[in-house]
């Protein structure tokens, strides 16, 4: 009977400690989520720059170019031309695809 106890007094701690770290999580998910889809909807009007994107969205260039990387990795966006120093990045036809059917993985 008492490590019935001591076990559900331990589950209740254990949760009780981990729901700010879930929360926090939560909310730098939601962060990443909103800085895809307004790096996303930029370049749904045409491809630019990471300078160009950071000015835009009003995030900052690094940020940007982490976000940038990460996108292309995964195949959502490509590198279409270089102006400068600058490559210009656009949505891939695949990306595109998803966006009207809502689905923005």
């Amino acid at each position: 009977m008492q490590s019935n106890m001591d076990r559900k007094k331990a589950l209740k701690q254990l949760r009780q400690t981990r729901r700010e770290s879930i929360r926090q999580a939560t909310a730098a998910m939601k962060g990443q989520r909103k800085t895809v889809k307004a790096i996303q909807e930029t370049l749904s009007a045409g491809a630019a720059t990471v300078p160009e994107i950071a000015e835009y969205t009003s995030i900052p260039t690094d940020e940007v170019l982490w976000f940038i990387a990460t996108m292309k990795k995964y195949g959502q966006i490509i590198e279409e031309s270089k102006e400068g120093g600058y490559y210009r990045y656009a949505v891939t036809q695949t990306a595109k695809g998803k966006e009207k059917m809502g689905d923005h993985s």
